[in-house]
């Protein structure tokens, strides 16, 4: 374990083997994943999927029909995977809580994965891919809410947001170069492989097969080297509700409020996905600089979040988080007004900025007040509003860009302030917290 400090020792300082341990298995399952955002959808368009009785069939009736197209096709079984994992993983946090097999989850979310994209090489039909989608939705639901108990559970109320930090850096490494990678693993097909007199394997095939590969390294270093966390099952206790309402003068749970932040951050991060098109003709711009743009939100996150993470240890969460969504209102908004390719990536790069201010620290923040035994659903709250935002913003920019360009990201920028002003009337600061103060149960660091 100590070769792994010593390895990432200038990134990751003195944070917890088993956290880094935790960021490099979520790297590289990140990693896999991201590759088949961008390879399903050519894969499904590339006439190796049967779309045939699907394609121009009307659903609804009347005003409400909807005909069915290849985006749309395309783009449910993407929203899939979203809405799947973000709606299980309420369920699958209190089921960690309730057995305190964190470590059990984790493989089993991971296996799923990772099965499934092996699976996609050997699929024809629509139906299937949706199927397999699916079964990764959930994976990813199992997976998710422990790994971020874990991670709680291994920190201190010092460390907390430092290794918040570490693990996110990790998996947006993995998320922010898993679609170039992809890209470029289907362009430069088709490969033979130096083994049984040579395998052929399609661009398509070969992005599965790694896909798969990245699952079994992440499930191999999970099952040797993370171990749970004695005790959690007997302190977890009877209840393992989520509050909604707050106390005193709160309208609401703070931890709440955070995940109701969270889902309009995933939100506003989605909302460039699905506007290739219309980016490009309105900035007269190419499809690389579109993927720069579009990765610079990555790349900010990348450069900030582990020493935003370290800073809030210090300084306090919620100076972050409020100066994360003042950032973020305008960052999103000039997006729909400007015509300069280069200003579109500066706000862009000052959103990523924004985010990272906000992730590593709402998460460090829901750490601190989760019960002892009730990580997984406490921090649940979070991971399920940042995947439901994720899922919600390609529909929502694709519907509302129909109405005007400027359109969604002016929505955005309403639900950045809708965020700024929860988090200032909702959040209360968590670090110097007296004990007394601390919910019932809460970790005593």
């Amino acid at each position: 374990m100590g070769l792994l400090r010593r390895i990432f020792a200038p990134l990751v300082g003195d944070t917890d083997e088993r956290v880094i341990v935790l960021a490099l298995a979520r790297m590289v399952g990140a990693l896999g994943n991201s590759f088949l955002v961008v390879v399903l959808p050519l894969y499904i368009a590339s006439g190796q999927i049967d779309l045939s009785g699907l394609l121009d069939a009307d659903l609804g009736v009347g005003p409400a029909s909807v005909t069915l197209t290849e985006p749309l096709l395309i783009g449910i079984v993407l929203s899939l995977f979203g809405f799947l994992n973000s709606f299980a993983q309420p369920f699958t946090g209190r089921l960690s809580d309730r057995t305190a097999k964190r470590k059990l989850y984790i493989l089993l979310g991971i296996a799923l994965l990772g099965t499934a994209s092996g699976l996609y090489a050997f699929v024809e039909d629509y139906w299937a891919v949706m199927a397999l989608r699916a079964l990764q939705g959930i994976g990813v639901g199992f997976a998710v809410p422990a790994t971020v108990a874990l991670v709680n559970e291994y920190s201190q109320g010092a460390t907390r947001g430092g290794s918040f930090g570490v693990f996110n850096t990790f998996r947006l490494i993995g998320f922010g170069f898993g679609p170039l990678a992809a890209g470029i693993v289907v362009e430069l097909g088709p490969y033979t492989l130096p083994v049984g007199g040579g395998i052929g394997l399609s661009g398509f095939d070969a992005a599965f097969l790694i896909a798969f590969l990245g699952a079994f390294g992440s499930f191999t270093l999970v099952s040797i080297l993370v171990s749970d966390v004695e005790g959690t099952e007997a302190s977890a206790g009877d209840d393992l509700s989520v509050s909604i309402r707050g106390e005193g003068d709160r309208w609401l749970d703070p931890v709440f409020t955070l995940g109701v932040a969270t889902v309009f951050i995933g939100i506003t991060i989605a909302l460039f996905a699905t506007l290739q098109n219309q980016v490009n003709a309105r900035l007269g711009q190419d499809a690389v600089f579109f993927s720069l743009q579009f990765g610079a939100v990555v790349i900010a996150n990348v450069l900030f979040q582990i020493p935003v993470g370290r800073l809030s240890d210090t300084y306090g969460r919620k100076p972050f988080l409020v100066g994360g969504f003042l950032i973020l209102i305008p960052s999103i908004f000039v997006q729909g007004i400007i015509f300069s390719p280069w200003l579109m990536l500066v706000a862009r790069l000052f959103q990523g900025v924004a985010v990272a201010m906000v992730f590593a620290p709402s998460l460090a923040l829901a750490g601190d007040l989760a019960k002892q035994g009730q990580s997984g659903t406490t921090l649940s709250v979070l991971t399920m509003g940042f995947g439901l935002g994720i899922a919600i913003g390609p529909l929502a920019s694709g519907y509302l860009v129909g109405i005007g360009f400027s359109v969604p990201f002016t929505v955005g920028a309403v639900l950045a302030v809708l965020g700024l002003l929860l988090v200032v009337t909702q959040v209360e600061e968590t670090v110097g917290m007296a004990m007394d103060d601390r919910p019932d149960g809460a970790p005593q660091d």
